[in-house]
């Protein structure tokens, strides 16, 4: 029989880490606990910056009451609120927070830091926390608070969210989705303050992904929110303990008039008169949808006491009154606020105060679903139906713009002459939707990606786990790119090259980039492909624009580019020995293969921080590439070509001079994003088709045909990704230059002269 294991008293470092993985899940939480502080504080505008999805940086700054400077050293002690002192305060608590235990939380698992001023005082005071106890920001030895400059209300820093519990910080999503938790929470609140201003944006952006006005209602902040969709069908409803108009249970009226004026008195009349003292009243707001709205999820915002809860009972009350009125799968959106006696609410039943239990919790969300469902059959009787008519025998064609020979005046454009008839030449195809040469050829595997490109890597560190961003929809989907933001950046050499490029600007070339229509691949080799413009035909080298376009996507981003994580990491100094050993050009130097890779893996290494801030290419200390950059969502590079281009940074990038060091850097990385055509067997022939034909040999065995099969996925993918990701990027983002013109981009066919042909025949 096995011994007995001695009973340990856990340390206090111990007790408080496990405490704060209760309180804080990720970033989200962290920012609601943040949320409800400056809401209790009386704040009327509220500024959220974060960065890498809230593990970098999470920074929220109010104009509250602020905290006192003598409240500074226990501020991020575990169990100190200003929100009760006996438990009796419990049962009648109003705020947000009353345990005191997320500031405590964060400061075990982040590097926090408090910036605050109270009216009285005539200076801010900054103070920095490390597990639980004031300390110097530098040096991590305890310390004062120090006075600074600063505006009336506090602003809190979080930075390196779970630093030091790895095992959290790898269990989180991409940085994008835990941004949108975050703009989630934001939204939830402000819906629910309408006088508060709330404001989130990304470091380092210059506008805001989130913004809402002081002094607003309900109404309007739904609709900014949510948009107009939503709120053109919303219908606004109150139901209190005391409307006796609305079924009780076991009763059959379920007649209501939701607009009687003189009910609504007779409730006001029984709360002045006390109503308020019985602990079993209670009162709910509701905005919700009528039956013209649908949604594939339903939304539903739960607001009780003010306080953001869940219950999964009473979203199920709700949708369930939604089954008679929207069809099979669709779901509305629904908002509640929910305002109880504090003492029938037990609002410690919770860590992050997430779930809440409250007296006649059945009653309550039967009588409000009640309301709901009454409302809906009184607006049942009108719904409205949007519908698309198709001419079956006329053909409306709206007047087009055609570029015309310069003249002293400019383009001339054609008159916009609505009755005017527009001949067959001088029609356009306008739909983006129409055929293009791929889809008139069947395609063996629809679900082949994109992800294909990098699980057929040769390194270790391209597989598909390896790109954690690397997530591209099926062949059948097309391709939304995200909107890529100009950096702010304050380098002057980074504004003279991005003003380079508005000066070099061809217009009437960017104008056919930005309205083409993509036909086809023409010979994925020699990288041609065709696109269409008003009524001409225009072959295109795809590979030149690409590389012209993640140069701008690059120098777009400057600074803030989002990045790749490859796991594990590769050695900086293997990959480049590799690309230094496939190099031919090299062996008339008097310097060994050896030699020259360890130059470059010098030059790279000395300027890793560099590279790291302006370039997210990430390099460890022990010589390993964590991250590199990525320029457009959903689309990664050939990473077979990683060492050839590390190996280039070294001789290629001017390092002598800033501006010409940006510029050169970025070029090197545009070329390295430039798609390559995978190397195929020679065996293979590219058809018109696009298809790859296989040429009958029966003395290869079986591994060799499934390396075939997996070149042909490749071929596909590498099609797909120029197709659906490649052109609407360069639609949306490219800046054309000159040089393109007669050598990347040239005219083919006119569809005007085309008919003079066909006339002459």
């Amino acid at each position: 029989m096995a011994e007995p294991k001695p009973i340990r008293r856990l340390t206090e470092n111990l007790i408080n880490k496990i405490a704060a993985g209760e309180i804080i899940h990720r970033p989200a939480s962290a920012l609601k606990e943040l949320l409800e502080n400056s809401l209790d504080a009386g704040a009327t505008s509220i500024r959220v910056t974060v960065k890498d999805g809230g593990m970098k940086l999470l920074q929220i700054q109010d104009n509250g009451c602020g905290i006192r400077k003598s409240d500074l050293p226990i501020l991020a002690e575990r169990f100190t609120t200003s929100k009760l002192s006996t438990f009796s305060d419990l049962s009648r608590i109003t705020t947000y927070g009353f345990r005191g235990e997320a500031l405590a939380s964060m400061s075990h698992v982040a590097h926090l830091s408090v910036i605050t001023k109270t009216k009285p005082d005539t200076c801010a005071w900054k103070a920095a926390y490390s597990d639980g106890t004031l300390v110097d920001a530098k040096t991590g030895e305890k310390a004062d608070p120090r006075p600074c400059a600063g505006n009336d209300g506090t602003t809190i820093t979080i930075e390196d969210l779970f630093y030091n519990t790895p095992t959290r910080l790898s269990a989180l999503r991409s940085t994008s989705e835990e941004y949108s938790r975050i703009l989630d929470v934001i939204t939830k609140y402000a819906i629910h303050n309408p006088t508060v201003s709330f404001l989130c944006k990304k470091a380092g952006s210059p506008s805001p992904d989130l913004s809402t006005p002081s002094s607003s209602d309900t109404a309007t902040t739904i609709r900014l929110l949510y948009g107009h969709s939503v709120a053109k069908e919303l219908i606004h409803h109150n139901v209190s303990s005391s409307d006796k108009n609305v079924k009780r249970r076991g009763g059959t009226d379920m007649d209501m008039d939701v607009d009687d004026e003189g009910d609504e008195d007779k409730q006001e009349e029984h709360e002045d008169e006390g109503g308020d003292d019985n602990p079993e009243s209670w009162k709910a707001e509701t905005y919700f949808t009528n039956a013209n709205y649908q949604a594939k999820k339903m939304v539903f915002l739960l607001f009780i006491n003010h306080r953001l809860v869940e219950s999964s009972r009473m979203k199920r009350a709700f949708e369930a009154c939604y089954l008679s009125v929207l069809p099979k799968g669709s779901s509305p959106f629904v908002y509640l606020s929910l305002q109880i006696d504090p003492r029938s609410v037990d609002v410690n039943v919770h860590p992050t105060k997430r779930e809440v239990h409250f007296l006649n919790e059945e009653e309550i969300t039967e009588k409000v679903a009640d309301g709901i469902q009454a409302c809906l059959a009184k607006q049942n009787h009108s719904r409205t139906f949007e519908y698309q008519a198709y001419l079956t025998t006329t053909i409306i064609s709206r007047p087009h713009r055609l570029l015309l020979p310069r003249n002293g005046q400019g383009r001339n454009e054609m008159p916009a002459d609505p009755h005017r008839k527009i001949y067959s030449q001088h029609k356009v195809r306008t739909s983006v939707q129409d055929r293009t040469l791929d889809s008139m050829f069947p395609i063996a595997h629809p679900n082949a990606n994109v992800n294909q490109i990098a699980e057929s890597s040769l390194l270790p560190s391209s597989s598909s786990s390896g790109a954690e961003m690397a997530t591209t929809p099926p062949l059948n989907t097309l391709a939304k790119s995200r909107e890529v933001k100009e950096s702010q950046c304050f380098l002057t050499s980074i504004k003279a090259l991005r003003q380079r490029l508005v000066k070099g600007k061809h217009r009437q070339l960017t104008e056919i980039l930005e309205k083409h229509i993509f036909i086809g691949i023409v010979d994925l080799r020699r990288c041609l492909s065709l696109v269409q413009y008003s009524t001409k035909l225009y072959l295109v080298n795809h590979d030149a624009l690409a590389e012209e376009l993640f140069y701008q996507l690059g120098l777009r981003q400057f600074g803030d580019m989002s990045r790749i994580k490859l796991e594990p990491a590769p050695s900086l100094r293997e990959l480049v020995q590799i690309a230094v050993d496939a190099e031919e050009s090299i062996d008339n130097t008097k310097l060994t293969r050896a030699q020259i890779a360890d130059r470059i893996v010098k030059v790279l290494m000395d300027r890793r921080e560099m590279l790291a801030e302006y370039f997210s290419l990430t390099i460890s200390e022990s010589g390993h590439v964590e991250n590199i950059p990525l320029l457009l969502k959903d689309y990664i590079p050939n990473l077979d070509n990683l060492p050839s281009f590390l190996m280039r940074l070294g001789p290629q990038v001017d390092w002598s001079s800033e501006s010409e060091c940006f510029e050169t850097f970025l070029r090197e990385l545009a070329y390295f994003y430039t798609p390559t055509p995978p190397i195929l067997d020679p065996d293979y022939q590219a058809s018109d088709d696009g298809e790859l034909n296989q040429e009958k040999d029966k003395g290869k065995g079986k591994e060799k045909e499934g390396d075939k099969e997996k070149e042909k996925e490749l071929y596909k993918s590498e099609r797909w990704q120029i197709q659906h990701i490649l052109f609407p990027a360069m639609r949306r983002y490219l800046t054309a230059p000159k040089s393109l013109l007669d050598r990347d981009v040239v005219q083919i066919a006119n569809l005007p002269d085309l008919y003079k042909v066909f006339e002459r025949c």
